[in-house]
């Protein structure tokens, strides 16, 4: 890790979004990369030569005219943007394919070295939600009584899922006494791509938590264009349209699908739509 001096932080807040698992429509990276500013200065790096697979998260090449000219490698970084008169710590970029623990522990040891006072997860989960409703968000916290905005800790009882390296960093934080919570917006599985409804939606809990008035034209926008495609989409197709209304019951009964009940949904979706896992989906 490199670490620029940065001199005093004022109360900061750390806020960290990984692009890939946990991050459905690309509804966490979108909503956190709109507090960071062009000139936003960059505070700490990490080595990406020791936290990525280039295999599996190749870099990208510019050909220019027939000539290799540049290459963007996946990284990680630590951005400092200013908010209601104080610091927020933003931590984005490719989630890491090796050494969690290990960055969980010099994270750990950064944020108290930087006096972070609160470290917040952002995601987002694909789900049994229609897209004609308000997103879902669910919560996690280290302690009770640390999610604002009316999130609930959730879901109730055990849930088992395979672990996302931000969920890594979350434990490492909340056992060295770091209060942390996570916003996880819950997106249509039946919509593939990115989904911006969900990045506002993140965008605004996430405004309440720090009680700053958090916004982007640009994602309600796109948020509103990309609901007109879909409320079209559906409209044109009995099945689809059978299916959302389905969605929108359970929605209104403040029901949410169980792990199990959701893999049936989807199986159903899928099956009436005479697809395979994958196809089908509204875009």
């Amino acid at each position: 890790m490199n670490l620029r001096e940065v001199g005093d932080l004022a109360e900061p807040s750390a806020v960290v979004a990984f692009d890939a698992w946990v991050d459905a429509g690309s509804a966490a990276t979108a909503a956190a990369q709109t507090l960071v500013e062009d000139d936003a200065p960059t505070i700490a790096s990490f080595d990406s030569d020791v936290l990525y697979d280039y295999r599996a998260r190749r870099p990208t090449l510019e050909i220019s005219d027939g000539r290799p000219a540049t290459l963007t490698w996946p990284d990680l970084s630590l951005r400092r943007v200013r908010g209601g008169g104080r610091d927020i710590l933003v931590l984005t970029g490719a989630e890491p394919d090796f050494r969690w623990r290990e960055l969980g522990r010099e994270l750990v040891e950064l944020a108290r070295r930087l006096g972070v006072r609160e470290w917040i997860s952002l995601g987002a989960i694909p789900a049994a939600v229609p897209h004609t409703r308000p997103v879902p968000i669910l919560g996690t916290e280290s302690s009770p009584g640390l999610l604002r905005g009316d999130v609930l800790p959730g879901p109730s009882g055990l849930l088992r899922v395979p672990a996302a390296a931000i969920s890594v960093l979350d434990v490492a934080m909340g056992e060295a006494g770091i209060p942390t919570v996570g916003y996880f917006a819950q997106v249509p599985h039946y919509v593939s791509g990115p989904y911006p409804v969900a990045a506002l939606a993140l965008l605004e809990t996430l405004g309440k938590h720090l009680d700053l008035p958090l916004d982007s034209p640009s994602l309600r926008a796109e948020a509103e264009l990309l609901r007109t495609r879909l409320d079209s989409a559906a409209a044109v197709d009995e099945k689809t349209r059978a299916y959302v209304e389905r969605l929108e019951s359970m929605a209104d009964e403040e029901r949410l699908p169980a792990g199990d009940e959701l893999i049936s949904e989807i199986e159903r979706f899928l099956r009436d739509r005479g697809s395979e896992p994958g196809h089908g989906q509204v875009h």
